[in-house]
């Protein structure tokens, strides 16, 4: 029976399915303390971009947003498959929170602090670590030094840092992360991994998340739910890998062909189109298409 107990959901399941509930706010509130370096507190789950449980996006993309007890917004998104443009949309994400939660006239002091996080389950570049953080810093071209910036708050005048105003992105590279769980954040990125947690585990969350992510707790029609999720992203995958195989193949093949700059930058594209037709042939949506080559509607349904 211990191997059955053993078995836990993946986060992206748990975050379209049980996370949004307030009993369950204890393992995604582990999960931001680890992964932001700071006790945090929800208060609120906010209507976000993806909250649909549609076909097309069973495979792809889930996201949550969260209010903290600082009134700050937190979106957690999880992607699965490979999109061309991803960095653009999560700044897309940001932007699109800010400006959903000031209201026109108010002051820009209103401007909410927002936390980007992106868990990603393919290789979005070049790079050794699999935890990255990126924020807006003013750095001095001479000297080196941060710059802060002085503003008038409640008749005093107060010194802030840019880190306390512009937004930070956080990306988790789930399949590079290849080290022996030891400390909290290596237990949590080990569960994003492959689902496992120690059950003497005391990082943030882990332990909530043993109780109320267990795979047969669940009702059979919600296994069956889960099961057919876990089906649809490794099928996705496998298509995903297999177009692009067989895109390079034949644009590598153009390109040799030609001979020359013009010819390489034929077969790149020749590599694009190979991989929309593929994936095309396969069934799969055209926007996911769209995402994946860079390649427009228009050019897609022409092939």
């Amino acid at each position: 029976m211990e191997e059955l107990q053993d078995k836990y959901v993946r986060f992206d399941w748990a975050i379209k399915r049980l996370l949004r509930q307030k009993a369950n706010f204890d393992v995604l509130e582990g999960f931001l303390t680890v992964f932001l370096g700071e006790k945090v507190t929800i208060l609120e789950i906010l209507e976000s971009e993806s909250n649909q449980l549609s076909a097309e996006d069973k495979f792809n993309r889930v996201d949550i947003k969260a209010r903290n007890s600082k009134d700050e917004i937190i979106i957690i998104e999880i992607q699965n498959t490979r999109e061309l443009y991803y960095l653009e949309r999560i700044l897309y994400g940001v932007a699109k929170a800010i400006t959903e939660h000031i209201s026109l006239g108010e002051t820009y002091y209103k401007v909410k602090k927002i936390y980007s996080i992106s868990v990603l389950y393919f290789d979005i570049g070049k790079g050794n670590d699999y935890l990255y953080y990126g924020q807006n810093h003013f750095v001095g071209v001479h000297t080196g030094d941060h710059l802060q910036v002085n503003v008038k708050e409640r008749d005093a005048i107060v010194s802030r840092m840019p880190a306390e105003i512009f937004p930070e992105y956080v990306l988790i590279r789930v399949n590079e992360f290849d080290k022996v769980a030891v400390t909290p954040l290596e237990e949590w990125m080990k569960y994003l991994k492959d689902g496992t947690i120690r059950p003497d585990t005391t990082a943030p969350g882990l332990s909530e998340a043993r109780e109320k992510l267990k795979y047969f707790s669940m009702p059979p029609k919600e296994r069956m739910a889960y099961d057919e999720h876990l089906s649809a992203v490794m099928i996705q995958n496998d298509v995903l890998d297999s177009a692009k195989l067989e895109g390079k193949i034949e644009g590598r093949a153009e390109g040799r062909a030609e001979g020359r700059a013009e010819g390489r930058a034929e077969g790149r594209d020749e590599e694009r189109f190979s991989i929309a037709r593929n994936m095309k042939q396969l069934g799969i949506p055209v926007d996911v298409i769209v995402k994946s080559t860079g390649l427009t509607s228009g050019e897609i349904e022409t092939l």
